[in-house]
Protein backbone atom coordinates (compact mmCIF):
# COMPACT_ATOMS: atom_id res chain seq x y z
CA UNK A 1 0.00 0.00 0.00
CA UNK A 2 1.47 3.31 -1.04
CA UNK A 3 1.86 5.54 1.71
CA UNK A 4 0.98 9.92 1.25
CA UNK A 5 2.06 12.61 3.18
CA UNK A 6 -0.01 15.18 3.04
CA UNK A 7 1.35 19.06 4.38
CA UNK A 8 -0.58 21.34 4.54
CA UNK A 9 -1.83 23.95 7.52
CA UNK A 10 -5.69 23.49 6.22
CA UNK A 11 -7.63 20.95 8.75
CA UNK A 12 -10.58 20.96 6.01
CA UNK A 13 -7.83 19.98 3.05
CA UNK A 14 -6.45 17.73 4.64
CA UNK A 15 -9.47 15.89 5.73
CA UNK A 16 -10.62 15.91 2.83
CA UNK A 17 -7.84 14.62 1.26
CA UNK A 18 -7.66 11.94 3.55
CA UNK A 19 -11.59 10.28 3.21
CA UNK A 20 -10.52 10.06 -0.86
CA UNK A 21 -7.05 9.01 -0.64
CA UNK A 22 -7.82 6.28 1.70
CA UNK A 23 -10.80 5.30 -0.17
CA UNK A 24 -8.59 4.75 -3.09
CA UNK A 25 -6.92 2.44 -1.36
CA UNK A 26 -3.64 4.74 0.04
CA UNK A 27 -2.30 4.94 3.54
CA UNK A 28 -2.21 9.03 4.62
CA UNK A 29 -0.01 10.70 6.70
CA UNK A 30 0.05 14.54 8.23
CA UNK A 31 2.30 17.32 8.78
CA UNK A 32 0.65 20.81 9.35
CA UNK A 33 3.93 22.64 9.51
CA UNK A 34 7.24 22.82 7.80
CA UNK A 35 9.39 21.76 11.01
CA UNK A 36 6.12 19.00 11.74
CA UNK A 37 6.95 17.66 8.19
CA UNK A 38 10.97 17.33 8.72
CA UNK A 39 10.95 15.82 11.60
CA UNK A 40 8.01 13.02 10.47
CA UNK A 41 10.79 12.34 7.44
CA UNK A 42 13.35 11.62 9.54
CA UNK A 43 11.64 8.56 10.85
CA UNK A 44 9.60 7.79 8.39
CA UNK A 45 9.47 7.63 4.83
CA UNK A 46 6.35 8.27 2.51
CA UNK A 47 6.03 7.00 -1.66
CA UNK A 48 4.69 10.75 -2.81
CA UNK A 49 4.00 14.20 -0.89
CA UNK A 50 1.19 16.91 -1.45
CA UNK A 51 2.97 19.78 -0.35
CA UNK A 52 1.06 23.64 -0.05
CA UNK A 53 3.81 26.67 -0.19
CA UNK A 54 1.92 28.61 2.84
CA UNK A 55 2.86 26.56 5.58
CA UNK A 56 3.38 28.29 9.11
CA UNK A 57 7.04 28.16 10.26
CA UNK A 58 9.10 26.81 7.51
CA UNK A 59 7.26 27.59 4.06
CA UNK A 60 6.97 25.08 1.32
CA UNK A 61 9.72 26.51 -1.01
CA UNK A 62 12.08 25.99 2.08
CA UNK A 63 10.75 22.53 2.66
CA UNK A 64 11.20 21.42 -1.06
CA UNK A 65 14.85 20.89 -0.87
CA UNK A 66 15.41 19.67 1.76
CA UNK A 67 13.31 16.62 0.45
CA UNK A 68 15.24 14.15 -1.77
CA UNK A 69 14.14 10.82 -3.60
CA UNK A 70 10.21 11.57 -2.54
CA UNK A 71 8.03 12.49 -5.63
CA UNK A 72 6.85 15.94 -4.57
CA UNK A 73 3.04 17.35 -6.23
CA UNK A 74 2.93 21.05 -5.00
CA UNK A 75 -0.56 22.31 -4.25
CA UNK A 76 -1.06 26.50 -4.13
CA UNK A 77 -2.94 29.09 -5.06
CA UNK A 78 -0.12 30.51 -6.71
CA UNK A 79 -0.71 30.78 -10.56
CA UNK A 80 2.19 32.63 -11.78
CA UNK A 81 4.31 30.27 -14.32
CA UNK A 82 7.47 31.73 -13.27
CA UNK A 83 6.47 30.44 -9.49
CA UNK A 84 5.77 26.90 -10.98
CA UNK A 85 8.91 26.73 -13.34
CA UNK A 86 10.91 27.26 -9.82
CA UNK A 87 9.11 25.06 -8.00
CA UNK A 88 9.84 22.70 -10.71
CA UNK A 89 13.09 23.19 -10.75
CA UNK A 90 13.97 23.19 -7.41
CA UNK A 91 12.63 19.12 -7.44
CA UNK A 92 8.73 18.99 -7.47
CA UNK A 93 8.02 16.94 -9.67
CA UNK A 94 3.99 18.22 -10.56
CA UNK A 95 2.38 21.48 -9.72
CA UNK A 96 -1.00 21.77 -9.04
CA UNK A 97 -3.46 25.17 -8.78
CA UNK A 98 -5.57 25.28 -5.55
CA UNK A 99 -8.68 24.73 -5.90
CA UNK A 100 -8.28 21.56 -8.06
CA UNK A 101 -10.34 19.18 -9.10
CA UNK A 102 -10.12 15.79 -6.93
CA UNK A 103 -9.71 13.45 -10.20
CA UNK A 104 -7.13 15.40 -11.99
CA UNK A 105 -5.45 15.70 -8.32
CA UNK A 106 -6.10 11.66 -8.15
CA UNK A 107 -4.50 11.25 -12.03
CA UNK A 108 -1.25 13.22 -11.25
CA UNK A 109 -0.98 10.98 -8.10
CA UNK A 110 -1.13 8.02 -10.23
CA UNK A 111 0.86 9.29 -13.08
CA UNK A 112 3.78 10.00 -10.54
CA UNK A 113 3.62 6.60 -8.34
CA UNK A 114 3.93 4.94 -11.95
CA UNK A 115 6.65 6.50 -12.55
CA UNK A 116 8.20 5.56 -8.96
CA UNK A 117 7.84 2.10 -9.86
CA UNK A 118 8.85 1.89 -13.24
CA UNK A 119 12.23 3.32 -11.68
CA UNK A 120 12.26 0.81 -9.00
CA UNK A 121 11.61 -2.25 -10.73
CA UNK A 122 14.21 -0.99 -12.75
CA UNK A 123 17.08 -1.52 -10.38
CA UNK A 124 16.17 -5.22 -9.77
CA UNK A 125 16.76 -8.01 -12.28
CA UNK A 126 15.19 -11.63 -11.99
CA UNK A 127 15.99 -14.21 -14.05
CA UNK A 128 14.53 -17.47 -13.04
CA UNK A 129 15.50 -18.04 -9.29
CA UNK A 130 18.62 -15.33 -9.57
CA UNK A 131 17.93 -11.85 -7.91
CA UNK A 132 19.74 -9.12 -8.80
CA UNK A 133 20.00 -5.26 -7.26
CA UNK A 134 21.37 -3.15 -8.99
CA UNK A 135 21.87 -0.46 -6.30
CA UNK A 136 23.11 -2.58 -3.38
CA UNK A 137 24.86 -5.02 -5.52
CA UNK A 138 23.30 -7.96 -3.67
CA UNK A 139 22.73 -11.03 -5.84
CA UNK A 140 20.66 -13.62 -4.37
CA UNK A 141 20.38 -17.15 -5.84
CA UNK A 142 16.91 -19.47 -4.53
CA UNK A 143 16.86 -16.85 -1.88
CA UNK A 144 20.54 -17.44 -0.61
CA UNK A 145 23.24 -14.97 -1.06
CA UNK A 146 25.63 -15.23 -3.78
CA UNK A 147 29.06 -12.99 -2.76
CA UNK A 148 30.23 -11.95 -6.70
CA UNK A 149 33.42 -10.18 -7.70
CA UNK A 150 32.81 -6.93 -9.39
CA UNK A 151 33.86 -8.53 -12.57
CA UNK A 152 31.25 -11.22 -12.03
CA UNK A 153 28.74 -8.98 -10.81
CA UNK A 154 28.80 -7.11 -14.14
CA UNK A 155 29.05 -10.25 -16.33
CA UNK A 156 25.22 -11.56 -14.71
CA UNK A 157 24.20 -8.20 -14.90
CA UNK A 158 25.16 -7.62 -18.54
CA UNK A 159 23.62 -10.70 -19.12
CA UNK A 160 20.47 -10.54 -17.21
CA UNK A 161 19.68 -7.60 -19.34
CA UNK A 162 19.70 -9.26 -22.00
CA UNK A 163 18.46 -12.60 -21.02
CA UNK A 164 17.55 -13.95 -24.68
CA UNK A 165 20.32 -12.59 -26.73
CA UNK A 166 24.16 -14.11 -27.26
CA UNK A 167 26.53 -11.74 -26.05
CA UNK A 168 29.48 -11.89 -27.88
CA UNK A 169 32.90 -12.05 -26.12
CA UNK A 170 33.80 -8.65 -27.35
CA UNK A 171 30.74 -6.67 -26.80
CA UNK A 172 30.42 -8.36 -23.17
CA UNK A 173 34.27 -6.72 -22.66
CA UNK A 174 33.44 -3.22 -24.15
CA UNK A 175 30.25 -3.53 -22.14
CA UNK A 176 31.70 -4.50 -18.65
CA UNK A 177 35.06 -1.93 -19.04
CA UNK A 178 33.79 1.13 -17.52
CA UNK A 179 33.16 -1.06 -14.43
CA UNK A 180 36.14 -3.90 -14.14
CA UNK A 181 38.48 -1.82 -16.62
CA UNK A 182 41.33 -5.14 -15.32
CA UNK A 183 38.92 -7.83 -17.15
CA UNK A 184 40.40 -8.89 -20.44
CA UNK A 185 40.00 -11.61 -23.31
CA UNK A 186 42.35 -14.06 -21.85
CA UNK A 187 40.70 -13.72 -18.39
CA UNK A 188 37.16 -13.55 -19.09
CA UNK A 189 36.45 -17.33 -19.30
CA UNK A 190 38.09 -17.82 -16.24
CA UNK A 191 35.69 -15.15 -14.71
CA UNK A 192 32.76 -16.80 -16.29
CA UNK A 193 33.83 -20.07 -15.11
CA UNK A 194 33.88 -18.78 -11.13
CA UNK A 195 30.66 -16.97 -11.87
CA UNK A 196 28.97 -20.39 -13.43
CA UNK A 197 30.03 -22.56 -10.27
CA UNK A 198 29.32 -19.91 -7.54
CA UNK A 199 25.29 -20.04 -9.47
CA UNK A 200 25.24 -23.46 -9.85
CA UNK A 201 26.31 -24.33 -6.23
CA UNK A 202 23.66 -22.60 -5.07
CA UNK A 203 21.17 -23.36 -7.23
CA UNK A 204 21.67 -26.82 -8.78
CA UNK A 205 21.65 -25.26 -12.29
CA UNK A 206 23.81 -24.17 -14.90
CA UNK A 207 22.65 -20.76 -15.70
CA UNK A 208 24.83 -19.26 -18.19
CA UNK A 209 25.69 -21.07 -21.80
CA UNK A 210 28.61 -20.86 -23.91
CA UNK A 211 27.54 -20.49 -27.64
CA UNK A 212 30.46 -21.76 -29.00
CA UNK A 213 33.11 -19.85 -31.16
CA UNK A 214 30.27 -16.99 -30.48
CA UNK A 215 30.06 -16.00 -27.15
CA UNK A 216 27.37 -16.58 -24.26
CA UNK A 217 24.46 -16.03 -22.63
CA UNK A 218 21.43 -16.98 -19.97
CA UNK A 219 20.36 -20.94 -20.61
CA UNK A 220 17.01 -21.26 -21.28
Amino acid sequence: MKKILIIDDDIYINDMLEKVLIQEGYMVSHAYSGTEALLFMQNNTPDLILLDLMLPGLSGEEVLPKISDIPVIVMSAKVDVKDKVALLLNGAVDYITKPFDIDELLARIIVQLRKLDKATHSEKLVFDEIFLDITTHEVRVCDQEVKLTKTEFAILKLLMENPKQIITKTILLDRISEDTPDCMESSLRVHISNLRKKLREASGKDYIEAVWGIGFKMAE
